[in-house]
């Protein structure tokens, strides 16, 4: 068995001076006998080199993509993390190739993004945005054109009812909601309405919804999945938001009905095209709320991110199956088999 199992952090987890960004990234979840060091890489590149991952038996990635060229060398390289739970920035046929498993930090975002959904929702309907900018204006006596409505009666509608879905659910629970729509189709009737919500179709879900939030992957299914047609099914009274991925929303049909007014409002934390260092052609509306793909950043979060990945390194290296991998069949390849036996450090159980 090899005496190390070596771990790479992207160099975007630290700044110029070479100082981690992040207060806390859940490095304690790895074993303090010195077995799996840390190194962070020096060069942040959008897409990561084969030379970056030399000596790497482990990656953990959370802004650079990974691509069949970042895998050209991957003999010793066994698993990559995903600190965070999407994956689109993978190419996850490759991994498989390269006999390398990717997993995401399953669970880890949940508490963190459901209570930023929950926040966007009151922000958008009590006009939070508006009011402050009526004080520090001077506008004090508008103060008539914006009354405000609240969350009780109103209808949520989910899109991708996993793991995020469900909390943003439970923390609504004491608001007076009427019972949430659920939008899924890995979900069925009977576990939706045991979860306390009704499975629709998306059609139903946008004409019934007062607010629709979206926490499904970016795929080849769910691309552009809300677009003018869909849009054009909501009430003008709804609110869209968005903290899954950029390209589920097409942008510029939801501008659309954003100017037009045949919704009410929108908050999106993702986007096409990122990182947008220009000005964004929905910045200019004032009923919508924006974020830079940051809007569940919590120390909580990037702490339990880490400790998940981390345990799930750990796994590996020990010769367990990690949680939340994204291609199990790589366990079934002969040759990833071999890699794991020469790579990892003792025998799971």
């Amino acid at each position: 068995m090899p005496q190390t199992f070596q771990i790479a952090l992207t160099s975007d987890f630290k700044n110029s001076q070479g100082a981690l960004v992040y207060h806390d990234i859940g490095l304690d979840g790895l074993p303090s006998d010195g077995t799996m060091p840390v190194n962070i890489l020096d060069e942040h590149r959008p897409e990561i080199a084969p030379a970056q991952l030399a000596g790497a038996n482990g990656v953990i990635v959370l802004t650079p993509k990974v691509t069949v060229a970042s895998l050209a060398n991957s003999e010793n390289l066994l698993t990559i993390g995903r600190f965070g739970v999407g994956f689109d920035s993978v190419d996850v046929t490759a991994c498989t190739a390269a006999d390398v498993v990717l997993f995401i930090a399953v669970g880890a975002v949940d508490r963190s993004v459901a209570e930023a959904t929950v926040g966007w929702m009151l922000a958008l309907t009590h006009h939070i945005r508006t009011k402050d900018k009526l004080v520090r204006e001077g506008r004090w006596h508008e103060r008539n054109q914006y009354m405000g409505s609240e969350l009780r009666e109103r209808t949520l509608g989910v899109v991708g009812f996993g793991g995020i879905g469900r909390a943003v659910v439970s923390l609504l629970s004491g608001f007076g909601m009427n019972t949430p729509l659920v939008f899924d189709p890995f979900v069925d009737a009977e576990a939706a309405a045991k979860a306390g919500v009704r499975k629709v179709e998306l059609d139903e879900l946008l004409r019934e919804s007062d607010f629709v939030s979206v926490h499904c992957p970016l795929n080849e299914h769910t691309r552009n999945l809300i677009s003018a047609r869909e849009l054009g099914l909501m009430k003008p009274t709804a609110y869209l938001l968005n903290t899954a991925r950029g390209g589920i929303i097409e942008e510029t049909a939801l501008r659309d009905v954003l100017v037009s007014g045949r919704i009410a409002g929108a908050a999106l934390d993702c986007f096409v095209g990122e990182p947008i260092t220009a000005p964004h052609p929905l910045t200019g509306l004032d009923n919508v709320l924006l974020a830079p793909h940051a809007i569940a950043w919590t120390d909580e979060l990037f702490r339990d991110i880490g400790r998940t990945v981390c345990r799930g390194m750990v796994d590996l290296a020990q010769g367990r199956r990690p949680k939340g991998v994204v291609n199990p069949a790589v366990f079934d390849r002969p040759s990833f088999q071999a890699k794991w036996n020469r790579l990892k450090l003792t025998h799971g159980e």
